[in-house]
């Protein structure tokens, strides 16, 4: 367990900075002492094992303690993001129904709760954190407890409630370890907000590793590399476009002056590996997952340009029914019990569709090659029938953001008046481009097959995001 874990590592190296945020440390045995007081104070407020708490909270040290403290007692992490409002933030609420909610003073104007307790100069938490307490016995705790209920940020839909098992987060962490090659000393650079399980894993990450996480209040891409010099980062993360993000930054002579030993995460075309590698002089290991199954499905470590890598151990991957491009749904199973969650909170349905006879189906696109290395090829629901041809919006996107002009995009599909649906390419332009939509398309014709070309582009000044900075297609229209 990895509740466990955080015990042992405070009274073998109590000193042991856990975290920094803002120039403040956070040692193994700060974050202990913090999370056992959290946990006795909910468990006197009535609160029991299996009863749900929903944090609404931006990056913070003392965030970081209220979900060890929650796990500490057995309550399920209800992670929210913050900067959710009106029907969004009504639906996960009202969804998890919590018995308790914490949340930065900021934002509990919008919270209705029947218990609550606030962050900030007025609110409570600091006073709960420094209570002094004795170890909270979590001994009760099992792999098999409700550790979090994570709402996946879907493009469209309404979110469904990851079921995450504290073993599944135990998966989590050590398949951070493996993809990323953590050792003692490193430190992570944190942009990626605890309410996603990207940030979320890295915790588990620091009890598996002694490492340091350097949280950043928010990702940037013009101050990234000053903030990762700054914190002296050994690792960055990323996830969709972010890559592309920092190419496109204007080139500065100290690209390469920097300790960074290895970039990880997810979404990174080939042109773009190649390009970030040579001008930044960090080695790519690219992945692939998701929440359902314990956040990290395979890693490349090998560096075979393109592919997400292999399988963890934990885990076993297949291609239903490949075209004759070996081509299919990627299907993941567990080969270890507990690897994979056990269903959407409150959502039948969505649980049936998805996780049928114990095979997850992920509904992304993928290959396999002679030596089992997976390679990803986008959404199977992203794909654009045009002409009778079904095109996939990754393979457009791909192209298209490796023009310099072009910082990101997004390709959906439109109804056509002839035939059964057209390509539909929004952009966001690099900071002082001129490129215009006409020049564009004119550069993207002799590098898309015809029934890929975009009918139409319109330029956007930027675009609704999810937690992990993916684009939310659902919101573009034209």
């Amino acid at each position: 367990m990895f509740v466990d874990a955080l015990a042992k590592l405070a009274k073998r190296n109590p000193e042991h900075v856990f975290a920094t945020l803002n120039g403040t440390d956070l040692s193994a045995a700060q974050l202990h002492q913090a999370a056992s007081a959290f946990a006795a104070h909910v468990t006197e407020m009535g609160l029991k094992p299996g009863d749900r708490a929903a944090v609404m909270m931006n990056n913070s040290l003392e965030a970081i303690c209220v979900v060890f403290g929650l796990a500490m007692a057995g309550i399920a992490w209800v992670p929210v993001n913050p900067r959710l409002v009106g029907q969004s933030l009504s639906y996960q609420l009202e969804h998890s129904e919590p018995q308790l909610v914490i949340c930065d003073e900021a934002f509990q104007h919008a919270v209705k709760a029947p218990k609550l307790i606030t962050h900030g100069t007025e609110g409570r938490l600091a006073d709960i954190l420094g209570t002094p307490s004795s170890t909270y016995d979590a001994s009760a705790r099992s792999g098999d407890d409700l550790f979090a209920i994570m709402y996946t940020s879907g493009t469209t839909g309404p979110p469904k409630g990851v079921m995450i098992t504290h073993r599944m987060m135990a998966f989590a962490g050590q398949g951070v370890r493996q993809a990323t090659g953590a050792r003692a000393g490193d430190v992570m650079f944190m942009w990626e907000p605890l309410y996603h399980i990207g940030g979320a894993q890295m915790l588990v990450l620091g009890l598996l590793v002694p490492v340091r996480l350097a949280l950043t209040p928010r990702f940037s891409a013009s101050r990234f590399w000053d903030e990762v010099k700054a914190a002296g980062a050994t690792h960055i993360h990323y996830l969709g476009g972010i890559l592309q993000m920092l190419l496109k930054q204007p080139p500065r002579a100290d690209d390469q002056a920097h300790g960074v030993r290895v970039a990880w995460g997810g979404g990174c075309p080939k042109e773009t590996w190649l390009q970030f590698e040579e001008r930044f002089a960090v080695p790519i290991r690219e992945c692939y997952g998701m929440s359902e199954a314990s956040s990290l499905t395979s890693a490349n470590v090998a560096g075979v340009v393109g592919s997400v890598g292999q399988p963890m151990e934990w885990l076993d991957v297949t291609i239903a029914g490949p075209d004759e491009a070996g081509r299919g749904e990627i299907l993941v199973r567990q080969r270890v019990p507990g690897a994979l969650f056990s269903g959407y909170f409150r959502n039948a349905d969505a649980t049936a569709k998805t996780l049928r006879s114990g095979t997850l189906h992920t509904g992304d696109l993928g290959s396999l090659d002679a030596d089992g290395n997976l390679y990803f090829h986008g959404r199977l629901n992203d794909s654009i029938r045009v002409k009778g041809e079904l095109v996939s919006a990754w393979e457009v996107e791909s192209v298209a953001t490796t023009h310099p002009d072009v910082e990101e995009c997004a390709a959906v599909g439109a109804d056509a008046d002839v035939g059964e649906q057209e390509i539909v390419l929004f952009v966001k332009l690099a900071q002082g481009s001129k490129l215009t939509v006409e020049t564009l398309a004119d550069w993207l014709s002799p590098r898309l097959a015809e029934h890929q070309r975009p009918a139409r582009c319109h330029v956007v000044e930027d675009f609704p995001r999810t937690p992990s900075q993916r684009i939310i297609k659902g919101e573009l229209t034209s």
